[in-house]
């Protein structure tokens, strides 16, 4: 597959899949990329299931007008809730977030005992647990999920090493310090923001779920990390434009973005129903 002309597409409830996308960039930097971020409709991890299905069927609806030729789903939560429903509509392959940051972590822990931190939509649906779970298979693996619901708007808010951030850091994390958790998924695309701060707290080994599908996207298309995001090909669509977004995707990102484009997706898309 040729990457320079490989136009990607990557979507999330707002701006944490930003994350994502700084390591898609380095992973394939020839390649152009689409963003789109439900910033009108932000969070996603506090909506029901059926809600964030929609949300998500919309924004796979998107990349079909944009002719994409893979989606990265660069949101935790849709991956846990609404994934089937994604890659039905969009119509090309898709990569969440859930499987490869799953492999890294059996991969990685030693003890079999692996925390995943997320949303409440995340930790609800199970998804990591029931992944890491048929992922480990006869390994002894055991796994101890925490909603950390906090941490994003702390995140977007810039405090990333606030002495608030880090007490309410040490709170979600002390229930699986006490389970002697060796591994932690950060399961939400704005935790990796706070993943220094949250090495202070614990020696856990860190796994970012948007590293991992960038490795998973580099294996699928043929391509190795060279780290250079110099000159990316990003075209930025958001459906509402706050104003601070400049300043938060350059604290994600480590560069500016632009162009940025405010859109309507098409509430008229129906997801198929949940079994």
């Amino acid at each position: 597959m040729n990457s320079s002309s490989l136009r990607i597409g990557v979507f999330d409830s707002g701006v944490g899949g930003l994350s994502v996308l700084r390591h898609l960039i380095a992973q394939v930097p020839q390649a152009s990329f689409v963003y789109l971020g439900d910033t009108a409709r932000v969070p996603y991890g506090n909506k029901s299931f059926d809600t964030i299905a929609r949300y998500a069927a919309e924004s796979a609806a998107f990349f079909r007008t944009q002719s994409v030729d893979i989606v990265v789903v660069a949101c935790n939560t849709v991956s846990a809730v609404a994934l089937p429903v994604v890659e039905t509509i969009a119509g090309v392959p898709v990569i969440g977030m859930i499987e490869p940051a799953v492999e890294a972590a059996v991969r990685t822990t030693r003890t079999g005992r692996i925390g995943v931190l997320g949303t409440r939509a995340t930790i609800q649906s199970g998804a990591y647990e029931m992944a890491l779970y048929a992922h480990a298979g006869s390994n002894n693996v055991v796994v101890f999920p925490q909603a950390s619901p906090l941490l994003v708007a702390l995140a977007e808010e810039g405090w990333i090493a606030h002495p608030a951030t880090l007490a309410i850091i040490e709170e979600y994390i002390r229930p699986l310090q006490e389970e002697h958790v060796d591994t932690l998924i950060l399961g939400c695309t704005h935790f990796p923001i706070l993943a220094d701060a949250i090495a202070e707290i614990t020696p856990m080994q860190l796994i970012d779920p948007g590293d991992c599908a960038a490795e998973t996207l580099g294996r699928m298309v043929g391509t190795s990390s060279n780290g250079s995001i110099r000159a990316p090909r990003v075209e930025y669509y958001l459906t509402d434009i706050a104003t601070n977004f400049a300043a938060i995707a350059l604290q994600f990102l480590g560069f500016e973005a632009h162009p940025i484009h405010r859109i309507e997706l098409d509430h008229t898309v129906m997801p198929a129903q949940r079994p």
